[in-house]
């Protein structure tokens, strides 16, 4: 590891730190291309954390160094990245901008105490990033903007600013307004509306600093009065606004004191120009970081619950205090193995001591309840796949875990002698399924192993092993989650082929029907001989199986009748005519014939059989598919595409209303069949420009169109 941390360029010191009010965790988000790696990257430059920035097209910045997002010239995963400025450590959390990997996101979320949101001066704000400012919005996290990509040729930033104004709501304001060189084209510094300052980054990074010209002071005045107004609201002090207003100057000390108070707060969110590549903003966005933004002392600690789910004494920020750490990123590092990003929220984590893991609430995405104690060797401070060994790490910062053997993605880490659980953080539903099959019988067994290993570490994506199909199916957030996990499966030696997901039906029977099973052979010895006569009448949906015995005058003898029904009931499971299982149906037994020495059990299950198969031949039958209740949330605009598609694949909607968390967005609900729904996760965000997300949940079985069914039949008549 220590060969790959020269290979980063890694200069700077270990930031390993003993008091929380010296740590600042903030995740970075935005929009897919916004600049949010490339902007992390000019921070660890500019902090001398490492040499010279890397570049995205180049595969070598810090946080990009997932194989799959060098490819792809994104990122995939979640990535910490400290640097330290002035004294405090800021763990820079950044997260992918594309919604496949929303999961990331959340985990970024749930280590932070702060956000924030990069925006390009040429792209704007999509609907995503601003449903993300809405959800930060709710939980109080405190936020900031960075205005990234002022070095494009159109790049705009009061044009920017509006849109953050209108997506993001009061309180959006610049702490900085950009300057023009010469030129009258190129950005080349910034003046600060708080102190009238001008920082000139013509001649690199760092900037030097002066007064502006005098001509500049009236362009920027309304500005400054905007902004000093947006603060003084905000402020603690009652009286400051009548100060204000009456004509008093405020002194720029307090203005400044109460700008940084009221965005720990989380009520006041400076907006901030940057350029990565010429290093403008830099330094300015640094000092937001560290004087704006909580340490982890002002953060509230996830209630957490014993082992058995009773609630536990509220805790708080103190290195002292008990452990309790929460794992939220595990990843497999083809050098060291499972490396674990670790929040810890109370305590102090140290090497070698004894803690309790544990993980429950997700048995239903492949991640089945788990206690085990286990001793961690060594701490690290992670800077992207490198680690840097460090000897403790108190509450509230962020390391790095390695070779943990049960460690997986939202696991609690707590004191052996104290265990505890913390509230999980709310994951989203894989909607996109997969099927996967191994080549050969080698490949069935490193499938399953690198399939453990990426279910432990992203909780995102659920593994099905479908009983009725025989399918094994990954569901996925999307088609470039998809592309990372089936590479991720390749790279670690399996081969394999994805093929067309089936969607389990049913069989049932359309109207009444008697069947005639006659199974008699004579071959030496004793020989088979049984004969049965049922009726099978159809049942509403949801009764299930029914069986009934009338026979009278022991045609057929009391001991065979459960052998007929268990004949009966395996046929319906293998199914009649698509090799579905057979629903909602009564089966009646009313005549037959025995023989005293060749009748048996294996001769009536036969029989049994063999009577359903053919009041299916000679009856109506008919296939039944999943009906999934369905709920859409869409920007307005989207709406009547929405609806119109639901049509197009046999939807029946139920209604829509305003979506109850605002966003100018609504709710639409349906009911559509699941056989349309198997690529509506990909559909749908092509539809909405990425910005429609949707739930399901399944309602019932109903009645497949005739021509659909005759497919299905014919389809699985040919490959038998």
């Amino acid at each position: 590891m220590a060969q790959k941390v020269q290979e980063k360029g890694v200069a700077g010191p270990v930031p390993a730190v003993d008091d929380p009010g010296r740590v600042r965790n903030v995740v970075v988000v935005g929009h897919s291309g916004a600049g949010k790696t490339t902007l992390v990257e000019a921070l660890l430059a500019a902090t001398g954390t490492i040499g010279r920035a890397g570049a995205v097209s180049e595969g070598t910045t810090v946080t990009d160094h997932d194989p799959a997002a060098v490819r792809q010239q994104r990122s995939v995963t979640l990535s910490c990245a400290p640097v330290l400025h002035g004294g405090t450590k800021i763990n820079l959390l950044d997260t992918p901008g594309y919604a496949d990997f929303v999961g990331e996101l959340r985990a970024g979320l749930r280590a932070a105490d702060a956000a924030l949101f990069v925006v390009s001066s040429v792209d704007g704000v999509d609907a995503a990033t601003a449903a993300l400012w809405e959800e930060c919005a709710a939980v109080g996290m405190p936020r900031a903007v960075a205005v990234t990509r002022l070095d494009h040729p159109r790049a705009d930033f009061q044009d920017t600013l509006e849109l953050c104004q209108d997506a993001f709501g009061d309180n959006v304001l610049p702490l900085y307004l950009p300057m023009l060189g010469d030129d009258g084209t190129a950005v080349e510094g910034l003046i600060a509306l708080v102190t009238h300052r001008v920082f000139d980054y013509s001649a690199g990074y760092p900037p030097s600093v002066r007064d502006p010209e005098p001509q500049h002071l009236p362009a920027i005045e309304e500005s400054h009065n905007s902004l000093l107004e947006g603060i003084i609201a905000e402020s603690e002090d009652e009286t400051l606004m009548e100060r204000y207003v009456s004509g008093e100057v405020i002194e720029t000390s307090v203005i400044i004191e109460d700008l940084e108070k009221a965005v720990a707060r989380g009520t006041f969110y400076p907006v901030v120009p940057v350029c990565a590549q010429t290093g403008l903003g830099l330094d300015a966005l640094l000092e937001v970081l560290t004087s704006g933004f909580p340490s982890p002392l002002e953060h509230v600690v996830p209630p957490v619950t014993d082992i058995a789910g009773d609630p536990h004494a509220p805790l708080r920020c103190d290195p002292d205090g008990p452990l309790i750490a929460e794992v939220v990123k595990t990843t497999i590092d083809p050098y060291v193995g499972r490396v674990s990003l670790v929040r810890v929220f109370s305590g102090t984590l140290r090497p070698d001591s004894p803690v309790h893991i544990s993980g429950h609430g997700m048995a239903e995405r492949g991640h089945p309840d788990h206690d085990a104690d286990e001793r961690f060797a060594h701490l690290f401070s992670p800077l992207g796949s490198a680690l840097r060994e460090v000897p403790y790490a108190v509450a509230g910062d962020i390391v790095a875990i390695t070779k943990s053997t049960t460690a997986e993605t939202g696991d609690t880490i707590s004191g052996k002698d104290d265990p505890m659980l913390m509230a999980p953080w709310v994951m989203p539903e894989p909607l996109l399924p997969i099927a996967i099959v191994a080549k050969t019988r080698s490949d069935e067994d490193a499938l399953a192993k690198n399939l453990g290993r990426l279910v432990a570490g992203d909780p995102t994506l659920r593994l099905e092993r479908n009983s009725e199909t025989h399918q094994l199916v990954l569901w996925c957030m999307g088609e470039a989650h998809a592309d990372v996990v089936l590479d991720r499966l390749r790279s670690g030696g399996v081969e394999l082929d994805t093929e067309p997901v089936r969607v389990a039906l049913r069989e049932t029977f359309a109207a009444p029907s008697q069947g005639h099973g006659r199974h008699v052979k004579q071959s030496g010895g004793h020989g088979q001989y049984a004969v049965c006569d049922i009726k099978v009448e159809p049942l509403p949906r949801g009764s299930g199986f029914e069986f009934v015995d009338k026979i009278v005058g022991g045609v057929v003898p009391h001991n065979y009748i459960p052998s007929v029904e268990k004949g009966v009931r395996h046929q319906m499971e293998r199914g009649m005519v698509a090799g579905y299982p057979v629903v909602d149906v009564r089966v009646t037994l009313f005549d037959g014939k025995a023989h005293s020495v060749d009748s048996s059990d294996a001769a009536f299950q036969t029989a049994g059989a063999l009577a359903l198969r053919e009041a299916a031949e000679q009856g109506q039958t008919t296939l039944l598919e999943p009906i999934d209740e369905v709920w859409i949330r869409v920007p307005d605009e989207f709406v009547g595409a929405v609806m119109s598609d639901l049509s197009g694949r046999r939807g029946r909607v139920l209604g829509n209303e305003p979506d109850p968390a605002g966003h100018e967005r609504t709710l639409v609900h349906a009911e559509v069949p699941a056989t349309e729904l198997v690529r509506y996760a990909v559909e749908l965000r092509a539809m909405t420009s990425g910005s429609g997300t949707f739930t399901r949940a399944f309602a019932r079985h109903d009645p497949m169109p005739t021509h659909l069914a005759d497919a299905v039949k014919k389809e699985h008549a040919a490959a038998r």
